[in-house]
């Protein structure tokens, strides 16, 4: 479960995601989870992916009506069943967001040579403020264990980050199925990425 301090759509994609967009081909299917104002929904549709925004927030939805590439759809991803049933997606981007029970199907999702962007808060954060609650705090390395079900990681830290507001401990991981061509590109580090900013 997420809540946005600041609304998505003020707030650039996270550099995180940025970092690894290259990785997604042009004209490839992408799903953005719990997407809220759809930041990187935007930033997928920009590159020229085909993009499914999905939150069970329809105002935070209503405000990607007419971004082109980006459909919508308002879901319940706690509360009722998988809504996706068999759709399969390039690549999958899930920031700032933690419902385990879709560990299972967002792997059953990602296409055989998709790209699984994940980034959120990890344990350690309570020091530091929202979120405390350990339903939404990922275990040490539990990112990995996701990625140890037949993915091979592109990336992957966890630890405490600075930011200009606080401090926040977090957990990224960028991981591609078995069928992707290696070697991949890896894209340039850049700038470090920062904190998680958005929760409220």
């Amino acid at each position: 479960m997420t809540t946005d301090a600041a609304p998505h759509a003020s707030l650039a994609p996270s550099p995180w995601v940025e970092r690894f967009a290259p990785l997604v081909a042009p004209g490839a299917r992408v799903l953005d989870l719990a997407c809220g104002h759809g930041r990187h929904a935007r930033l997928f549709a920009a590159r020229g992916s085909r993009v499914l925004a999905v939150d069970r927030d329809a105002a935070a939805l209503a405000s990607l009506h007419g971004v082109a590439g980006v459909a919508t759809l308002a879901a319940d991803l706690e509360g009722a069943p998988w809504p996706l049933a068999e759709a399969r997606f390039d690549a999958i981007v899930v920031v700032n967001y933690l419902h385990r029970p879709l560990f299972a199907p967002l792997r059953a999702a990602l296409a055989p040579d998709g790209l699984l962007i994940y980034e959120t808060f990890a344990r350690g954060n309570e020091a530091f403020g929202r979120p405390s609650n350990p339903a939404f705090l990922l275990e040490r390395g539990e990112l990995l264990a996701l990625a140890r079900d037949g993915l091979s990681v592109v990336a992957f830290e966890q630890g405490r980050v600075r930011g200009a507001g606080r401090d926040a401990v977090v957990q990224r991981l960028a991981a591609v199925g078995p069928e992707r061509a290696w070697p991949w590109p890896l894209p340039d580090a850049g700038p470090r990425a920062g904190p998680v900013r958005d929760w409220e």
